[in-house]
């Protein structure tokens, strides 16, 4: 039998995760004073990743008996999603929720805290990056000369490849036309696929329209959600192209130097927290909505593992491209290539 596991039931297992997933005490602040901020997210209102962006908020007042306040507001709420970076650099509202790679072109170091394409096959090997082997530092270095400071990722597997055409191999994607954004542009077009880096909102009529024969989106779940089993009878998996994703919380450096040191701590525990229990509930609509989908008559196609350890040898040259030359992306890169070889993903 199978369970439909909708937006609401994911959310009510997000939260169990995430009751499950707090640690330390239930406050870090006992006389703090009151803070109030603003925060922009990454997602539209009412969509599931943005309840998981409330369930921040919420942790972090929490954390501090409710003495620091995060107004959350949706994407293009306040500004355009594409002027976020610079409205929280000049203190417009104080913090953002963002996807790195939408700033890649003016900070190369930011391609890579975004997803490695072709990278790390799970979640957790991404995480260890930020937390274990100096991710998280090189990160903030990479934000403050523009004034920012990153505080901590929430890093979630790999989104799918919806297709027209049958793609049965790495090498059928040579000649294609396609829909990618930041480091994956540049990776995909290396690998024959004629880029297209469209917004989010016209992938379905794209597809629809034959403008581009496969893309990138979103979780199966979000896809579902949005009819691409009616335009793209194809779902090619592993999603070489955003095997494992970070997106990040981000403050104006100003605002957050005022912080209390206890308040800075919430900031950070609530985003690993709430990316855990992210990453949970992804795991089991990521399921379900796979099932959803061969329902409706979708195929789903399974690259092999050794043509994707193959392709992951000759992205490392398209990654070396993306540095640019640019010294603090080129020691990003170097460490997660070491880890990449412990961890045996590439030779």
């Amino acid at each position: 039998m199978t369970t439909t596991f909708t937006r609401r039931t994911a959310l009510a297992v997000s939260a169990a995760a995430l009751a499950v997933a707090s640690f330390g005490p239930a406050a870090f602040a006992q006389d703090g004073e009151t803070v109030n901020w603003r925060m922009q997210a990454l997602w539209d209102g009412g969509t599931t990743p943005q309840k998981y962006e409330q369930m921040y908020v919420d942790r972090v007042a929490e954390l501090t008996d409710g003495k620091f306040q995060i107004e959350l507001f949706s994407a293009g709420q306040l500004v355009p999603p594409a002027q976020a970076f610079d409205a929280v650099r000049g203190g417009a509202f104080e913090m953002m929720k963002t996807f790195d790679g939408y700033e890649a072109g003016k900070i190369p170091a930011l391609a890579f805290t975004s997803t490695i394409p072709f990278g790390y096959p799970e979640s957790g090997q991404y995480s260890d990056w930020f937390y274990e082997k100096g991710g998280l530092e090189m990160a903030r270095e990479a934000y403050a000369p523009a004034g920012l400071y990153y505080i901590a990722p929430m890093v979630y597997d790999q989104e799918p490849i919806h297709s027209k055409v049958k793609i049965e191999s790495i090498e059928d994607f040579d000649g294609t036309k396609g829909r990618f954004v930041g480091l994956a542009s540049s990776v995909m077009s290396d690998f024959g696929v004629a880029v297209s880096p469209l917004p989010t909102s016209e992938v379905y009529s794209a597809l629809d329209k034959g403008l581009i024969d496969l893309a990138d989106r979103g979780d199966l779940q979000a896809n579902l959600d949005a009819g691409l089993s009616e335009v793209a009878p194809y779902i090619i998996l592993p999603g070489v192209h955003q095997p494992t994703t970070a997106t990040s919380y981000v403050a104006n450096q100003g605002a957050y130097d005022k912080l209390p040191d206890a308040y800075k701590e919430a900031l950070a525990t609530a985003a690993k927290e709430v990316s855990d229990a992210y990453q949970a509930a992804k795991t089991e609509s990521d399921a379900s909505a796979l099932e959803a989908f061969k329902e409706q008559g979708v195929e789903v196609i399974e690259l092999s593992e050794d043509d994707v350890i193959a392709a992951r040898t000759q992205a490392v040259e398209s990654w070396r491209k993306a540095t640019k030359d640019n010294d603090l992306a080129t020691r990003i890169l170097d460490s997660q290539v070491e880890q990449m070889q412990e961890l045996g993903l590439i030779q």
